[in-house]
């Protein structure tokens, strides 16, 4: 049995999508992921540095299939992105917290030769 989706169906387009005049859009780099059987809740929020509390700016629930497509069209993107812009590194040793909001530490002078 293969772990393959489906092929969809030849001619199959999303439907037209309209963005309302008054559309909010918010800038987040952090989401809190929680589920039940039935849902899963995405809160995505903003950190700010020096403040403590991150603030939700929205609150998503999908359906188990409907997060595992978007997990699917998400993996598909960033293929795509990667193999047009390069890989996307992901800091290690640190949180992704204080790698965007620290300085990096400046490397060790060097000392002068003799």
């Amino acid at each position: 049995m293969s772990n393959n989706p489906p092929p969809r169906p030849q001619g199959h387009q999303l439907p037209p999508m309209e963005l309302p005049s008054d559309l909010q859009v918010e800038y987040v780099n952090l989401v809190r992921i929680a589920h039940s059987p039935s849902e899963l809740v995405f809160d995505f929020a903003q950190m700010l540095p020096g403040v403590p509390v991150a603030k939700v700016q929205s609150r998503i629930v999908m359906s188990p299939l409907g997060a595992k497509l978007l997990y699917m069209a998400l993996g598909e993107n960033l293929t795509k992105f990667e193999t047009a812009f390069g890989e996307i590194h992901i800091p290690g040793g640190l949180s992704l917290a204080d790698y965007l909001f620290r300085p990096p530490e400046k490397p060790p002078e060097k000392s002068p030769e003799a």
